[in-house]
């Protein structure tokens, strides 16, 4: 019987190596699960809107790794090469809350299985252009935020989506710690938010300091 480690060493092994990983890859969802029996699978992705997984046929993976803190590299899965590999699109599509996929050298379901856990990359240059006032969450990272007295807020750690808006996490330091004192939650939203200015990497919002 095949285990789920030789099977997830041998799908990757026939996978097109990375020899020159993209200098802007974003890490833009996750497999979670096959889907059907031909072959499809499940991807989770980190945004809303998946646009970002539209993008391009051309997903750059990395194998599943243990969540990562700060100055530590998570282990490599165990019996998987640690190398990138490259995954060519042929079909896929929103399914709720996922995007379902198929890609050539994914046969069947059981190779599609062996994709669960890896973590899925696209270049940012493929993203398609926003609308005017539409942003990519990646590009919205580690900006400064100031307010309109021009005090610094601190700088965006992620996005959080609560439905209806995402919320702006700023940290006082890029380094600090979720949830800590120093965490203010902002709404990404016209209300609060005067100015994206991307070249200057700066958000001016309607918020002081003692909020």
């Amino acid at each position: 019987m095949t285990t789920t480690a030789s099977a997830a060493l041998t799908l990757w092994q026939q996978l097109d190596e990375v020899t020159v990983w993209p200098d802007d890859a974003v890490e833009v969802g996750r497999i979670v699960d096959a889907w059907g029996i031909k072959g499809g699978f499940k991807v989770q992705p980190f945004s809303a809107d998946p646009k970002a997984l539209f993008s391009s046929r051309r997903w750059f993976l990395q194998p599943p790794a243990a969540p990562t803190r700060a100055g530590v590299v998570p282990a490599p899965t165990p019996g998987v090469p640690a190398g990138p590999r490259l995954l060519k699109i042929t079909h896929a599509k929103a399914h709720g809350e996922v995007v379902v996929a198929q890609a050539q050298d994914v046969p069947d379901r059981s190779a599609a299985e062996a994709l669960k856990g890896t973590r899925v990359f696209v270049a940012r240059g493929s993203f398609p252009t926003p609308t005017d006032g539409e942003y990519y969450w990646v590009d919205l990272i580690g900006l400064t935020v100031v307010n309109r007295q021009d005090e610094v807020l601190g700088v965006v750690a992620d996005l959080l989506d609560t439905g209806p808006h995402c919320v702006l996490r700023i940290r006082a330091r890029a380094d600090a710690p979720e949830g800590g004192a120093d965490e203010r939650l902002v709404p990404f939203v016209e209300a609060y938010v005067d100015r994206v200015d991307l070249p200057a990497r700066r958000i001016v919002v309607d918020w002081g300091l003692d909020y």
